[in-house]
């Protein structure tokens, strides 16, 4: 008789982590009580209490000071409350798809829409999904309960519709055949576990090539009967919690009988099921054997391997690994060395990956996968043929340290020392960090790469400096970053090429020092005064001539102009008044008053808004003569101001 063992036999991801977490919690003396049996596999909720754990059904039977284990069916909202308000520790075990559905029930109940769930109401992950939701809801259990809702509800309300992780995947096909014929505003969404979907469609085909389908399974664990109703159409099935329900008469004239078990079923159990029938039925046939025959080629440390996304949370992916029966678990530093990444951006549900067997777990099927360390094995060997070549390579800083940066290239950490990350040595390296930069390796030792981005640079320097020599001329524009400032100006790299643009040629106004206009590392567009190819020096210009403020004196303000202005400085002979930014007029003592000033600070001070007169300007000297006693009144003249406060006046005596 053959014997063929279903490759997705055993726990599934989210079983294995809460009885994993539990174990350890047990295993370091914690007081642990879990809501309702972990699993549904009797063998393992009674191991559990011998070491220890607690089953309480109710928050309200939690003893005082335990931490509880929230089991991967997930709970209510109201839960948490509850576990919150009595102030006990609990470690959320929910299974990552369990807690996608939970999301989408509140999604629902803010959208104030239906929720309708293919499920099995009295299921504990059933009563979880329910207990995320605020809306009205709906369960059902198969096509004519659901078409009995449907008869007696409004088609045209907003509808969420989701199923139970272990539905019976094709009833869940047919029910959202008529959804989406009578209900065309449902919102439909594949919630059934990929592991719930891969060993049913597993069982589905093995149950056709065998005589007999031996399902291992809690009796009243829900994807285990699943299985067997899905067995059952094909061929004779029967289902067993442990190896003593086993019966020998099952097995006369079978040929071929197919095993599968539920995801709350452990190895251990699956293991001495598969065993004693090897010693019970099958006597020339060792369990070794048959285990071989029956898995995939094993996992070791360092095996390559094609995985497909089951899952996504911020901080991990799981996997179903090809031709095995192993679930993955990526870590998000495993899967980038991106510390700012997330993983929801990085992959999605179904996506393809090449990864590295980091660690396996045999007894679990729980394995730890690395993409990261897969793109470094592949990018090594370019890696390597680059420094032996001197070829010119890729990559991304990402990070800066005392030493240097440290630049990834096809996967592989370059180190670049500061002396070569920067053409400069006052440069700030450490701005590197999220830019694309290209690079040398220099050197390829074991784990010892070093790289050198400066002399790439350097050569794409001197070819830009033998085309800027070539086409340089007077007035011709560039558009240059700002490398360094000095106190007398900005140096400016316009293409290989660092121009000084001096002080005085940043701003018209009076600057002190060149940060008040420009600052390291702003893209600015300047033009050429003057150059020395013979010394290579290049003298730059910023201001430009229409933002002259003399032009702009010269045209707006006519001989004779009358303004208001700030005083801006006081000296002996007289107050400078400001009238564009960088030009300034001289009120001399004498213009100030028609009356005899002695000290020009008794009479103005620095801030004060006077009326001035243009009387006089010198271009070429670029010196400004102002008055303020010619805007006022001679002698016996009357002002706008007297003139209307006579009229004024004149009107309330007339009243």
């Amino acid at each position: 008789m053959e014997i063929l063992l279903a490759k997705t036999a055993g726990f599934c991801f989210g079983v294995d982590r809460a009885v994993k977490l539990t174990y350890q919690l047990l295993a370091q003396g914690r007081p642990v009580a879990t809501l309702g049996p972990l699993i549904h596999n009797p063998q393992v909720v009674a191991d559990l209490e011998a070491k220890g754990a607690r089953t309480c059904e109710d928050v309200d039977d939690l003893p005082p000071g335990c931490e509880v284990v929230i089991r991967s069916h997930g709970v209510p909202e109201a839960v948490y409350k509850k576990i919150s308000t009595r102030g006990l520790a609990y470690h959320d075990a929910t299974c990552p798809f369990v807690a996608k559905i939970h999301k989408i029930a509140a999604e629902a109940g803010k959208k104030g829409a239906v929720l309708l769930v293919a499920g099995d109401k009295t299921h504990p992950e059933v009563a979880g999904i329910v207990g995320h939701t605020t809306g009205e809801v709906c369960v059902f259990a198969n096509l004519s309960e659901l078409q009995a809702w449907a008869a007696k509800n409004p088609r045209n309300q907003p509808v969420f519709v989701v199923a139970q992780t272990t539905f019976r995947v094709e009833s869940w096909q047919e029910c959202k055949s008529f959804l989406k014929k009578v209900c065309t505003n449902a919102a439909i969404f594949d919630t059934i576990c990929n592991a719930t979907w891969a060993r049913q469609q597993e069982a589905e085909d093995l149950s056709q090539k065998c005589d007999l389908m031996v399902v291992i399974g809690g009796h009243h664990s829900s994807n285990t009967q699943k299985l067997l109703q899905v067995a059952a159409k094909h061929t004779r099935a029967v289902t067993v919690e442990t190896a003593n329900e086993l019966d020998r008469n099952w097995f006369w004239g079978v040929e071929t009988v197919g095993v599968t078990a539920g995801a709350s079923t452990p190895s251990s159990i699956i293991e001495e099921v598969l065993n004693s029938m090897s010693e019970e039925i099958r006597d020339d046939m060792s369990f070794a054997e048959m285990l071989e025959a029956s898995e995939s080629k094993p996992l070791f440390a360092g095996k390559i391997v094609k995985a497909k996304v089951i899952s996504v949370s911020p901080t991990e992916c799981v996997v179903g690994i090809d031709g095995s029966k192993h679930t993955g678990l990526v870590k998000l530093s495993e899967m980038t060395n991106d510390p700012n990444a997330k993983m929801e951006d990085l992959v999605k549900v179904d996506d393809d990956l090449d990864l590295v067997v980091v660690k396996t777990n045999d007894q679990e099927g729980v394995d730890t996968l690395s993409r990261v360390r897969f793109e470094s094995q592949k990018g090594m060997k370019d890696v390597s043929e680059a420094a032996e070549n001197g070829n010119v390579m890729e990559g991304d800083v990402m990070e800066a340290n005392k030493g240097g940066v440290v630049v990834t290239v096809k996967g592989v950490r370059v180190f670049v020392p500061r002396s070569q990350a920067t053409m400069r040595r006052d440069e700030d390296y450490t701005k590197l960090v999220g830019q694309h930069v290209k690079l040398v390796i220099t050197e390829c030792a074991g784990r010892k790469i070093v790289g050198s981005i400066n002399k790439v640079t350097a050569e794409e320097n001197k070819a830009k400096r033998e085309e800027f020599w070539k086409d340089v001329e007077v007035d011709k524009q560039y558009t240059g970053v700002v490398k360094s400032l000095t106190s007398y100006g900005a140096f400016v790299d316009i293409g290989g090429v660092d121009g000084l643009c001096h002080i005085s040629e940043l701003s018209w106004s009076n600057i002190k020092h060149p940060s008040e206009v420009v600052s390291v590392g702003d893209t600015i567009e300047v033009y050429v005064k003057s150059y020395d190819p013979e010394n290579q020096k290049v003298s730059l210009g910023f201001k430009k001539e229409e933002d002259n403020p003399w032009e702009q004196l010269k045209g707006e303000y006519p001989m004779g102009s009358e303004f208001d202005a700030p005083v801006v400085s006081i000296t002996k002979f007289g107050a400078f008044v400001r009238i564009l930014p960088g030009v300034d007029g001289l009120v001399h003592i004498s213009e100030i008053s028609n009356e005899r000033v002695n000290k020009v600070s008794d009479v103005l001070k620095v801030g004060d808004m006077v009326k001035v007169k243009l009387i006089d300007v010198d271009f070429d000297r670029k010196r400004i003569s102002l008055s303020m006693k010619a805007c006022l009144p001679e002698d016996g003249e009357m002002t706008a101001e007297d003139e209307a406060q006579v009229e004024n006046d004149t009107e309330d005596s007339a009243e």
